[in-house]
């Protein structure tokens, strides 16, 4: 009698061979490509709103802060993977700040490091709660390094993440975020920023002067639903954050259902309109 090896080796080989041979299957023709959002407009989430909404996901509607930031936190990373693929350089500053956009930054962080990039964190002043020390162990277990050097990191890196501050920013830019925004308008670097660009009045847009008056990311991942200040945006748009009940999206006035295609977590909006 031959081995059980011997009879089992061309029996794999064939199927592996019959999978060789399937067909390539092309994205369905009637469905948008992958990051790209068939409906050409969205409803924006005013400052307000969005709070409202963020209070009323974690009371009735069950979820907690670090899903949310989880969730958050991978849109973010999938949209710079498609903008900034690791063949285009894989070093990622991180600029996280001290609220929940800085969470998202750290969540973010870790998903790039698995994505095969070489996340760099850097804080111009850490967040005081409980989840910032956790996310950062998660960072530490994986060996992503923290800088308190930050214009060292931005000669050595190849993107930018900015999750300093989110849709709640009102007022001037005060130390010691002044320094870091006003490196962020002045570098050729791209930039991804989360929800918000940094210093951006989320109804307004960018300062009429002062830190961040003429800060333009490469690159904008709206959480949830675009905010006003989307109109003044020019770079590249993705919204994020595909996690809301039918009876939320109703309530504040969103067809998200009707945006995203399959399982992507991200799409990509049409650029804004002069």
């Amino acid at each position: 009698m031959r081995p059980a090896a011997a009879l089992a080796l061309p029996r794999l080989t064939g199927i592996l061979n019959a999978f060789s041979k399937r067909p390539h299957i092309a994205h369905p023709p009637h469905l948008p490509p992958p990051g790209k959002m068939a409906s050409p407009s969205l409803h924006t989430l005013s400052a307000k709103d969005a709070i409202e909404l963020d209070k009323e996901l974690m009371s009735t509607g069950g979820f907690s802060l670090d899903q949310l930031m989880e969730l958050a936190g991978l849109s973010v990373s999938q949209a710079v993977y498609i903008v900034h693929p690791p063949s285009k350089g894989n070093r990622i500053l991180v600029c996280c700040g001290p609220g929940n956009n800085g969470g998202d930054g750290l969540v973010a962080a870790r998903h790039l490091w698995h994505f095969g990039y070489k996340p760099t964190i850097y804080f111009p002043k850490k967040g005081k709660n409980e989840i910032f020390d956790r996310l950062s162990t998660q960072l530490h277990n994986l060996g992503v390094p923290f800088t308190d050097d930050y214009e060292s990191a931005l000669a050595e890196t190849d993107h930018i993440i900015d999750a300093i501050f989110g849709f709640s920013f009102t007022g001037a830019v005060r130390p010691p975020f002044d320094k870091v925004i006003t490196a962020l308008s002045s570098t050729q670097i791209p930039i991804t920023s989360v929800d918000a660009p940094s210093s951006w009045d989320i109804e307004t847009g960018p300062p009429s002067d002062g830190p961040g008056a003429s800060f333009m990311p490469a690159t904008l991942v709206s959480l949830t639903a675009p905010k006003p200040l989307a109109k003044y945006f020019t770079g590249r748009h993705f919204l994020g954050g595909r996690f809301l009940p039918p009876t939320l999206e109703e309530k504040y006035g969103l067809q998200l259902r009707e945006v995203y295609t399959g399982m992507d977590q991200i799409v990509e909006l049409p650029p804004s309109k002069p």
